[in-house]
């Protein structure tokens, strides 16, 4: 006898793809100097409850970095041959923090993905889910209060990237 219950329900996600007319290394490149990687000190500071450090960090520290990047175009090379792709993990576990505070639902989409390739013509693109719609799933409103925070900030991120 089973005692797990499923559910499920369909959500609506908005999908955003930016293109740049910049060579997919010059992106990567502008993307990976503009976004740090992760400071993995931030994860111990929530942990500790460390109050006063967390709101320092949240201050002082970048806004969005990196915290894991996957080479899937590598993957390709047992498909004939490899191609210029890599998805990202981005976000801040402070920015997290206070959306999984009301939620823990929320966790399922921190840190965002984005996915950064290169098309057959030469093109730089992103692409990725819009955060207000993934987070907002959970009908929270502080939630979705961070997560439209989320979508101005990964924007305007991206858009710098892709010049």
């Amino acid at each position: 006898m089973h005692t797990a219950q499923v559910t499920s329900r369909t959500i609506a996600v908005e999908h955003v793809r930016i293109t740049s007319i910049h060579p997919f290394a010059q992106v990567r490149a502008a993307l990976e100097a503009q976004l740090p990687q992760l400071d993995p000190s931030i994860m111990g500071l929530l942990a500790s409850g460390d109050e006063d450090a967390v709101n320092y960090q949240d201050a002082h520290g970048p806004t969005l970095s990196i915290f894991l990047t996957r080479e899937h175009g590598d993957l390709l090379a047992i498909a004939g041959g490899k191609r210029n792709a890599v998805q990202f993990e981005i976000g801040n576990p402070i920015i997290a923090s206070k959306m999984t505070r009301h939620d823990l639902a929320a966790s399922l989409y921190a840190p965002l993905r984005v996915a950064l390739f290169e098309t057959p013509e030469g093109e730089a693109v992103f692409e990725y889910d819009k955060p207000s719609t993934l987070f907002g799933q959970t009908g929270n409103a502080q939630v979705t209060e961070v997560a439209l925070f989320l979508d101005r900030e990964l924007e305007t991120a991206l858009v710098r990237a892709a010049g």
